[in-house]
């Protein structure tokens, strides 16, 4: 469904664009280029206002500072990643690489990959091309219906940790994006299922809930309010020690999950990759190689 809407979206804006410049083109030059471009225009000034608020609000945040031009290149680097995800990947290739769930290297710890709100499995094409080709048994979930309360994602994350470890005999390692790491909080608590995993690993997951989650009109956003009464139950739910099983990766530039230290949970591995934007944090090739390791360790 979500690949659906991104393609009818992405259609749309292309559609748009071409028929603006075709219209206006004879009788205006510079009114025909300004609606070609006004849709990337318009994505760009709200990236730079995200980005802007998360500075802010990160002044008074304990984490290291970022500089002044680190903001800029992430907001720029995040310009790029977005149209790379969310104009390509996510809603015409998130089929193109398969779930590979017998793997060709007995012995190996699967992995199970969980993407965050409003995404798809399309985001983790670099990460399944890599452990496809080393015969590991890794599988990316798509968390649909887009607007439920995360809670109801549990079901699912447990019916692929199932299927993984039947068909590795070892409990799977969980890599989640942004709200994916919530989903698998939330699964453990209803399922008490810490011996079903190997490892989890969240890149940019709002732990504590996000500033943006306020201004949410679904229950999914408000749901990751920072320190919302949905985020402060979990942590009252789960057993002392679970963060041990965590690493937690989180950036000082994160636009959507912000204060930074939303993403990081006491007890855990809390990795710092300074300068990341929030996508950012799923695609860059040190966080990638730095989860590789954790994860041929176990």
């Amino acid at each position: 469904m979500q690949a659906r809407l991104l393609q009818l979206f992405v259609l749309s804006a292309v559609l748009f664009a071409l028929g603006w410049l075709w219209l206006f083109w004879t009788s205006s030059a510079w009114l025909s280029f300004a609606g070609f471009w006004a849709i990337p225009v318009f994505h760009a000034a709200f990236l730079a206002t995200e980005f802007s608020v998360a500075r802010k609000v990160n002044r008074s945040d304990p984490t290291p500072k970022a500089s002044f031009m680190q903001w800029v290149r992430a907001w720029g680097r995040e310009l790029t990643f977005a149209i790379k995800v969310f104009g390509w990947w996510q809603p015409f290739r998130s089929r193109a690489l398969p779930d590979q769930w017998t793997p060709v290297v007995p012995g190996q710890t699967g992995v199970i990959f969980i993407h965050g709100f409003a995404c798809n499995r399309g985001l983790w094409t670099l990460w399944l091309r890599s452990l496809r080709s080393e015969g590991r048994a890794c599988a990316a979930i798509d968390l649909e219906p887009v607007f439920v309360p995360i809670d109801q994602y549990a079901a699912q994350i447990d019916n692929a940790v199932s299927r993984m470890t039947a068909a590795t005999g070892l409990p799977p390692v969980l890599v989640c994006h942004s709200m994916g790491g919530l989903a698998v909080r939330a699964w453990l608590r209803v399922a008490g299922a810490d011996a079903r995993v190997a490892h989890v690993i969240t890149l940019g997951t709002p732990h504590h809930g996000t500033w943006f989650g306020q201004f949410s009109w679904a229950i999914i956003g408000l749901q990751m309010r920072h320190m919302g009464p949905w985020v402060r139950q979990l942590f009252r739910d789960e057993p002392i020690g679970r963060a041990a099983s965590f690493t937690c990766w989180y950036s000082n530039c994160d636009n959507m999950v912000f204060p930074a230290s939303s993403a990081m949970l006491a007890g855990a591995e809390n990795r710092l990759a300074p300068g990341l934007a929030h996508l950012e944090l799923a695609l860059d090739a040190r966080v990638m190689r730095a989860c590789f390791q954790t994860i041929r360790s176990l």
